[in-house]
């Protein structure tokens, strides 16, 4: 895939935490500023930022509203959103290396959801009469 039609928020490249961050940044806010505008303690925040936890819906169509792009593109990368950097001020050495890390930190995602269901699997198996 070519920088020119690399989408930097795809669903595969980035999660909503890094949608929600690039949003704010764009929009020029803090973690802090934004968190008061939604009403919402900063550690809150921080933890949709981080993937952590998500909003409600309230929050989440407040959010998109704050930040000036559509609720879908902040969930899955469709939509009205922000641009990806521009490929001219990114060297292709740190490109290389922010989609590797964002491809490892989707695939630990997906793995930590794994692992979730499989110790879900595993507690109502120990629970179950022989």
């Amino acid at each position: 895939m070519t920088e020119s039609d690399q989408n930097w928020y795809a669903p595969e490249i980035a999660t909503f935490g890094d949608r929600m961050t690039a949003a704010r940044e764009a929009a020029g806010m803090t973690q802090e500023a934004l968190a008061k505008r939604l009403g919402v303690k900063k550690s809150t925040l921080r933890n949709w930022e981080n993937d952590v936890a998500e909003p409600r819906a309230n929050r989440l169509s407040m959010l998109a509203g704050l930040l000036n792009v559509s609720m879908m593109w902040l969930i899955n990368g469709e939509g009205e959103g922000i641009d990806g950097p521009d490929v001219e001020t990114v060297p292709s050495d740190l490109t290389d290396i922010i989609l590797e890390i964002r491809e490892m930190k989707s695939e630990l995602h997906y793995k930590a959801e794994q692992l979730a269901r499989l110790e879900k699997r595993l507690r109502k198996l120990m629970v179950q009469p022989t």
